[in-house]
């Protein structure tokens, strides 16, 4: 079926890339040094999508703003989320801009456009739903769908734990119209409305739900360490993002560029200095002399300084790192929130506007919060609360 238009659901926090997501929300975070949202469109508008409904909501200003009216050609229009009750109830409130068959995917997780094309050449108007699905993706922390006949969906379960044969839900949707009244009702479990409930309620009805397997590429950034991930396998990958230096660094002659790289427009990489594999420098970072930086992310308008070493390093935005400063690598331990992740990928997350002024060693898994300030020759780790001062 020709489908023209989509809704893309970018109303949530993120709250386990916290401390990222204090000040913008989990869509607009970098995946090969740019954001996330930003390869959802992209995907749509491979995809022949011509119309775009975003669905915004905490942060929604940095999305608005990035983006504006337009994004190659594809007009965008935004409607606002003001409560975050499920992603069902964040399709409600774009009903009022749909009037036909509809894509709807979440904005927060980067989807190959093979995925979404697949979904749309096998939907057709009697099938109220169709689902993307992946054939072996990790459906442990996601969505698990059960197919019956290979193409029709009989049950979809969140999170299974059982030895059922599952493939995983992307998260890629086209939906007739009719799928709203499934989303409003019965009353929802815990007060939100959940997008797999509405389509669990139209599977109870009679409803034809279909599901297309593809192999294409589908990921989720759930932790600040898959930051990493995602970004080299879309480095990695032959659909994913070509390494690139633009035309406006300034890369110094005797610097060596190890690719696969993105290094973004007025970066400097400085004498001697080592950048790669698998980096991808923000807009305006600096790369110090003699500096390594290796399998990390650094966000726009990064400072590295001299003989400083990076390794599985994710940093925000305007972050200073000091000469001679080390982030040794993971594996390490992570607390997020409540729970600790054993030897995660991870050598440090420094949130923005850390300043750390030279000297500084980073134990595996250390979380640095926004506008923390690290005395020069400290050894750190663990959990550094935002705006204090290490010493």
């Amino acid at each position: 079926m020709e489908i023209r238009s989509a809704v893309v659901l970018a109303a949530g926090e993120g709250a386990r890339l916290r401390p990222l997501t204090n000040h913008r929300p989990k869509p607009m975070l970098p995946a090969a040094a740019k954001p996330i949202l930003e390869h959802v469109f992209d995907s749509l508008v491979d995809a022949d999508i011509t119309e775009i409904t975003v669905v915004v909501g905490y942060g929604r200003t940095h999305v608005q703003s990035h983006f504006g009216s337009t994004y190659r050609g594809a007009s965008i229009d935004y409607v606002v989320q003001d409560k975050q009750l499920g992603s069902g109830h964040a399709l409600l409130e774009a009903e009022p801009e749909v009037s036909g068959p509809q894509l709807v995917l979440n904005g927060d997780q980067i989807v190959e456009r093979g995925i979404i094309e697949d979904v749309c050449e096998v939907h057709n108007s009697d099938t109220i739903a169709t689902l993307g699905l992946v054939r072996d993706g990790d459906i442990t922390n996601y969505g698990g769908v059960i197919l019956e006949d290979d193409e029709h969906v009989t049950e979809i379960v969140e999170r299974p734990h059982d030895d059922r044969s599952y493939h995983l839900n992307a998260g890629v949707y086209a939906f007739e119209p009719e799928i709203f009244e499934y989303l409003r009702g019965p009353e929802p479990q815990f007060n939100e409305y959940s997008l797999v409930d509405g389509i669990a309620n139209a599977i109870d009805a009679g409803e034809t739900v279909r599901g297309v397997v593809s192999d294409g590429f589908w990921y989720d950034a759930t932790y600040p360490w898959d930051l990493l991930e995602v970004t080299e396998t879309l480095l990695e990958s032959t659909d994913g993002v070509e390494s690139t230096v633009s035309a406006d660094a300034q890369i110094h002659n005797s610097a060596t560029i190890v690719e696969p790289v993105v290094i973004s427009a007025d970066c400097v990489v400085g004498p001697g200095s080592v950048v790669g594999p698998n980096v991808a420098l923000g807009e305006n970072v600096t790369v110090g002399a003699n500096a390594v930086v290796e399998n990390s992310v650094a966000d726009s308008d990064t400072r590295v300084g001299a003989n400083a070493t990076l390794v599985d390093c994710v940093s925000g935005r305007s972050v200073r790192i000091g000469a001679g400063s080390t982030v040794v690598g993971g594996p390490g331990d992570v607390r997020i929130g409540d729970r600790v992740h054993e030897n995660e990928r991870l050598g440090a997350l420094l949130a923005d506007r850390v300043h750390d002024r030279g000297g500084v060693t980073y134990a595996p898994g250390t979380i640095v919060g926004s506008d923390a300030v690290i005395t020069a020759g400290t050894a750190v780790q663990g959990t550094i609360d935002g705006e204090t001062e290490v010493q």
